[in-house]
């Protein structure tokens, strides 16, 4: 049985959730609340130094961070993995673009939005952030007008792994009506077998 350990409003554990019910995978869920430094405790330190949710662990006492690459190692064999090397490769093209130009961006404006108190210091860098948030939803809308799905001409844990912090962007200040192909793959991710929604977004305290 495989164990992760994670937020469950945080989106980059919502990824793990999603992909395990569209499996129809079991497993088991430790939930970590950041909030009063659960992350921080030697035994969860002792499964990922960064002290970072999600953490996924095997029977056999094994474990990995990083979401994305969970994803990737739970979908191996599965149709949402692609099998063709050059599918495979674009599948992780944007999964590392949703690591590297999306979730710094959509995920932290989304933080400071939502939870920091208005006075923050942190929220001057809203007016930074908000430009790299609109040109990664740019590049998507672009490649959505050419293709159904970011794997491809199928759904994949790269789907999965955008989905998280695209669908709660408008949190963070981003118009989604201004990217009218990203709100329609939106609404077809939500209709994919086995999708389940994020639990309880409003609580989530920081993009992990």
């Amino acid at each position: 049985m495989i164990t992760l350990y994670g937020m469950s409003s945080s989106g980059n554990c919502y990824k793990l959730q999603l992909l395990m019910a569209q499996l129809g995978r079991e497993y088991e869920w430790e939930e970590i609340d950041v909030t009063r430094g659960e992350n921080l405790s030697p035994e969860f330190l002792a499964m990922n130094d960064r002290g970072k949710v999600p953490v996924m662990k095997l029977d056999d006492g094994r474990t990995m961070a990083e979401s994305n690459a969970i994803l990737n190692y739970l979908a191996q064999g599965t149709p949402l993995l692609p099998d063709d090397a050059w599918e495979r490769a674009k599948t992780m093209q944007w999964m590392f673009f949703e690591q590297y130009s999306h979730e710094p961006y959509i995920a932290v404006s989304r933080f400071i939005h939502r939870f920091l108190p208005a006075d923050h210091p942190r929220r001057a860098s809203l007016a930074t952030l908000k430009p790299f948030g609109d040109e990664a939803l740019a590049a998507m809308e672009r490649h959505l007008g050419r293709l159904p799905w970011f794997g491809g001409e199928r759904y994949t844990i790269a789907d999965i792994a955008l989905f998280a912090y695209t669908h709660i962007a408008e949190d963070g200040g981003f118009d989604l009506g201004a990217y009218p192909h990203v709100e329609r793959w939106i609404k077809r991710v939500r209709m994919q077998p086995g999708f389940v929604p994020m639990r309880d977004p409003a609580s989530d305290p920081m993009p992990d």
